[in-house]
């Protein structure tokens, strides 16, 4: 495993999984009308899983039900309580996977171990996406897939402002805040190669993003550059 990847701050990290544990229990209530225009992005997203999958940010297991048959999961948060409810829909829906405790800027597994890893709506609350994107860049394997369904900057400052705000307002209201919105600049910085890009909602910038990690394949030595 990489040594030298970058810590979520001890401070940051603790306030982000307060937020969400604080919220845990009726969290997917506070989303439910929502859901009903997210529930066929995240199935189309999905659809194209294979193989091990990562899911960052997991929350409740909401996106349990869409995965394709065959898939081995596993999902990673940062916050516990938030695991306990997944854990939950896991077991009424029988469905086998793993989920652990840890930080998307700082990945818990070797290099290469997923063909796929999937982020729905979680990198707006990530302090530095960038490097939780080059930490998804690194452990898919070269010829792997990174999905992503984000809000996006809307690319006037104008509405950045009002982004800002919103994300503060409703991280002291409801828990989680809304630190930054990410654009297709910060995906290619990561390393990413940025394979297909669909709109979903202009009103929220929301889009899906397909990725590549950009790899170099070495023949015969099952290792990436």
């Amino acid at each position: 495993m990489n040594e030298d990847k970058r810590q979520l701050p001890d401070q940051e990290r603790d306030a982000t999984r307060f937020r969400y544990n604080r919220i845990a229990r009726f969290y997917d209530l506070l989303e439910v009308f929502d859901e009903r225009r997210f529930r066929p992005w995240r199935l189309s997203l999905l659809a194209r899983s294979t193989g091990r999958v990562l899911e960052v940010g997991v929350g409740t297991g909401k996106n349990f039900p869409f995965y394709p048959s065959g898939v081995a999961l596993t999902g990673i948060d940062v916050a516990d309580k938030m695991l306990d409810v997944a854990r939950e829909r896991a077991a009424r829906m029988n469905l086998p996977v793993e989920l652990i405790l840890g930080d998307v800027q700082s990945l818990p597994f070797y290099d290469d171990t997923f063909d796929t890893a999937v982020s729905t709506f979680v990198f707006c609350s990530v302090p530095d996406p960038i490097g939780g994107l080059r930490e998804l860049r690194r452990v898919v394997k070269p010829e792997g897939r990174i999905l992503l369904l984000e809000h996006m900057h809307a690319g006037r400052p104008e509405a950045g402002v009002l982004e800002g705000l919103w994300g503060h307002l409703a991280g002291c209201l409801l828990g989680p805040e809304i630190r930054n919105r990410m654009d297709l600049a910060q995906v290619r910085l990561a390393g990413l190669e940025i394979e297909s890009v669909e709109p979903r909602q202009d009103e929220e910038h929301v889009q899906e993003i397909v990725a590549r990690p950009n790899k170099v394949i070495v023949q015969g030595a099952g290792m990436a550059a």
